[in-house]
């Protein structure tokens, strides 16, 4: 019996194909084999085809399935990127590219929101300034392209036009609702106050289902892309760090789960209902949240992580490997002597109030520095800008003292587990686990292949723990450094 997940990323789609009954990975693969491009017409904007995820997606599922019983595939679970903006027509398709996570042009619709109706009212409800999330795209649309608004049937996020694209069906859930600032917590119900204000017609969401459960079947067109039968059930979708932090079995107060991948998050869940009053952390509605158990995800979000060193590696050393990269790394000491890095030039940075402050050097010595030094403050950069957002975070009762994180991109990395463990004095976690890995383990839970949560993590390994060094005072001092040149830039 084999379970089949789905992460569609900004940067490509990954498949698994999950053994149900062992909890192992059968199969995986990812498209396309370079990064899909993101568009940016102007400077701030980011947007994608969501045809080019169908179709990366339709190759990664025809590629781990090749060797299956196709038969024995009972569910399958859906990962996506999250806040981006898909509208359709009456017709189901989409009326204009997507505007995705990273593309900061709604950012002035949602301050004015946050002004007019209140921070009091946006926070009480929403947990969640509108910034420049889903809801606040739309409105964008609705003030720039209004052919394109009136067009709109419905609205989407990522996860939901996938989820079309499979069954057929047109909804979504409280979790993604959540994410556009589309969900009030006080009313447990649609955040009309928003929508009202926006001037929105109400019947532009979807429908709401349950993020576990069945919300459709592979219609005949998307079995036949795929290559698979038709009828299997689509049983799970969530935003991408909601699910990567349930692949980590993060599922209760006080638990932490982080990620480092094109963007960087730390997740931490809560079962109080609070929220950052300058909505520098946001709060959204974890996967197993409902209308009676409080489970709020806190989420920190640095955008340029991954896809700083990816530009490092480009422009540096475009020969290297990332694992040759990271030795390199580990030739600097600690500080790389004075140089510094800020990770912020992939959108405007909600931890830093939505100014985009674009990445910077700080302190190159042409006589002292050389590419270890920048490698290491790239990669001490996004540790520091995780450990500043932490520090944030501990104002809403968040404080980590162990990390879950999968074996994956930046934190295969040493340079980068060492400084983030003695930056935060924190011992890190890693697990044999993925953001597709963890959709085809929901996928099991949604459809009733796995009776409960425990059942469905019972084969997640950890293959390591980094722990904190004895003396962690080199690494605070780099990061007091850091944080001290960064205060001067935001206090300019």
């Amino acid at each position: 019996m084999y379970l089949l997940g789905f992460d569609v990323g900004s940067s490509s789609v990954k498949a698994s194909l999950l053994n149900a009954e062992t909890g192992k990975t059968v199969a995986s693969a990812f498209y396309p084999k370079q990064e899909m491009k993101i568009d940016a017409p102007e400077k701030g904007w980011a947007e994608q085809d969501p045809e080019l995820w169908w179709k990366n997606l339709c190759l990664a599922g025809r590629e781990v399935c090749k060797n299956a019983d196709l038969s024995a595939i009972k569910a399958i679970g859906i990962s996506y990127q999250m806040h981006g903006l898909v509208m359709i027509d009456k017709n189901r398709q989409v009326i204009r590219p997507s505007i995705i996570w990273c593309d900061s042009r709604a950012v002035s619709q949602g301050d004015k929101a946050f002004n007019t109706l209140g921070g009091e009212k946006c926070l009480s409800h929403s947990l969640n300034s509108p910034g420049n999330f889903t809801a606040s795209k739309f409105m964008w649309v609705k003030e720039n392209e209004k052919e394109n608004f009136d067009k709109t049937w419905k609205i989407m996020l990522p996860g939901d036009y996938i989820a079309m694209r499979l069954t057929g069906e047109v909804n979504t859930t409280i979790s993604g609702l959540s994410e556009g600032i589309l969900w009030d917590f006080q009313e447990n119900a649609l955040a009309d106050y928003l929508i009202e204000h926006f001037g929105f017609n109400r019947e532009i969401i979807p429908d709401l289902i349950p993020t576990f459960s069945d919300q459709g079947r592979l219609q005949p067109q998307a079995a036949k892309e795929l290559g698979l039968p038709e009828g299997i059930i689509v049983a799970y979708r969530a935003g991408d760090q909601p699910n990567n932090a349930f692949s980590l079995n993060v599922l209760n107060p006080g638990e932490i789960a982080a990620t480092a991948g094109t963007s960087g998050v730390v997740y931490g869940v809560s079962s109080e209902v609070k929220f950052d009053p300058l909505s520098r952390v946001n709060t959204f509605a974890h996967v197993n949240h409902s209308m009676t158990n409080n489970r709020l995800g806190i989420l920190l979000c640095i955008n340029g992580t991954g896809i700083l060193y990816s530009w490092l590696k480009n422009n540096f050393a475009p020969l290297k490997t990332y694992h040759e990269l990271n030795e390199i790394a580990a030739k600097a000491e600690t500080g790389s002597d004075g140089l510094t890095i800020f990770p912020f030039g992939n959108g405007a940075e909600r931890m830093l109030s939505n100014i985009d402050y674009n990445c910077r050097m700080d302190g190159i010595d042409f006589n002292r520095h050389n590419l270890s030094h920048i490698i290491r403050a790239g990669q001490e950069g996004i540790v520091f800008s995780f450990i500043y957002g932490i520090e944030i975070m501990k104002n809403l009762g968040i404080h980590p003292e162990v990390l879950r994180a999968g074996n994956a991109n930046m934190f295969l990395s040493p340079v980068f587990q060492e400084t983030l463990a003695g930056t935060g004095d924190i011992s890190i976690e890693l697990y044999d686990t993925d953001g597709s890995v963890g959709a085809a383990q929901a996928a099991g839970i949604g459809s009733g292949v796995y009776s409960s949560f425990e059942e469905a993590f019972s084969g997640l390994q950890k293959i390591k723990v980094i722990e904190p060094s004895g003396n962690n005072s080199k690494y605070t001092d780099a990061y007091n450094n850091w944080k001290n040149k960064l205060e001067l830039l935001i206090n300019k």
